[in-house]
């Protein structure tokens, strides 16, 4: 997303109001380009989104209680389109026990239908953003090619969302329906197309990396967890715990699919989560995860640089403040 013709320097909303959009494009072809893309703003974008939402979780309950504004409303609705075609697309017979070639029959459907699903939540004064932000939708559910999901195209569904706060469809009080709302819908959906067409994991790392699937649940869940006052990381691997708290907690609720979908001891089959059930505070877990997605790249955020870089002006928007948040900045990157 490029500006057009503005003054150097210039923090004026009127002055970076007028934008030109532009469908996504690669970025990054050799190992030196992920250099310019954790220099670039689009990065520092991403980053700041994800941090400020982390902190606007922090210590609450997947059930408490927030408002739910129309755009959210409408991003449950999109969501429920999508839900509703696995319905309609069951898997075919075929030899191959994972990959099921139905999936494609149900991408086709999203990718004729995307942009217009993106025009029904974005401001109608933004309807020329409908075919660069429908390129984050549809990268954010898989590869039809593949039959894979990993997170890689997690991250590109924030990206969606960012793109929808930076068009200023989604505002500051909308922090935690995003996560709680939106995401956690989202999270649902992609669990049922992974069991639904026995999606293949993309870039797995295997034991050695945090989870097949996701990232972000693990992050903003741990965030949750901050100065609980009874349950500590240790009790996280105990499927008591996992059973009676998972509706609350994002991060046990991912803990739940793993148990469902994997068999054997959890120590062996997610090792990395088995390792970090024996971090002494769920605050050092969260800055630990932090640590770990920025040091991924090959699993993560680099896809997004697969894109482009989104950086449409933003008022009130800090980069470098929501890369290091604070409490009194946590609004910082969506709109008031």
């Amino acid at each position: 997303m490029a500006e057009t013709e503005q003054q150097s320097g210039s923090t004026s909303e009127d002055e970076a109001t007028e934008v030109t959009f532009m469908v996504p494009k690669k970025e990054i072809s050799m190992v030196p380009d992920m250099g310019k893309w954790k220099r670039s703003q689009a990065y520092a974008d991403y980053m700041g989104f994800i941090l400020t939402l982390n902190e606007g979780v922090k210590g609450s309950k997947l059930t408490c209680q927030y408002k739910v504004s129309e755009t959210v409303e409408k991003l449950l609705d999109l969501l429920g389109t999508l839900d509703r075609w696995i319905n309609e697309t069951p898997p075919v017979d075929q030899p191959s026990r994972f990959g099921n070639k139905a999936y494609r029959s149900w991408y086709v459907k999203l990718d004729q239908e995307a942009e217009a699903l993106v025009s029904t939540v974005i401001p109608a004064d933004k309807c020329a953003a409908a075919p660069e932000i429908a390129v984050y939708l549809k990268e954010s559910v898989g590869n039809p090619t593949r039959i894979d999901y990993g997170t890689g195209h997690e991250a590109a569904f924030a990206a969606f969302l960012c793109c929808l706060c930076k068009v200023g469809a989604l505002r500051v009080d909308d922090q935690l329906a995003i996560v709680f709302k939106v995401f956690n819908r989202y999270l649902s959906l992609m669990r049922k197309l992974q069991k639904t067409y026995r999606m293949e994991p993309a870039g797995s790392q295997g034991v050695w990396g945090l989870d097949d699937f996701q990232f972000l649940p693990f992050i903003w869940g741990s965030s949750q967890f901050v100065d609980h006052p009874t349950l500590e990381p240790r009790h996280f691997i105990d499927e008591r715990v996992v059973n009676e708290h998972h509706q609350d907690y994002m991060f046990l609720e991912c803990i739940k699919f793993i148990n469902e979908m994997k068999t054997g001891p959890f120590a062996e089959h997610s090792n990395q989560l088995w390792n970090i059930s024996a971090v002494p505070s769920w605050s050092k877990v969260n800055q630990g995860l932090i640590r770990m997605y920025k040091a991924e790249p090959g699993a993560t955020i680099s896809r997004l640089a697969f894109l482009s870089p989104f950086s449409w002006p933003h008022t009130g928007f800090r980069a470098e403040s929501c890369t290091r948040p604070r409490k009194r900045r946590i609004h910082c990157f969506l709109s008031e």
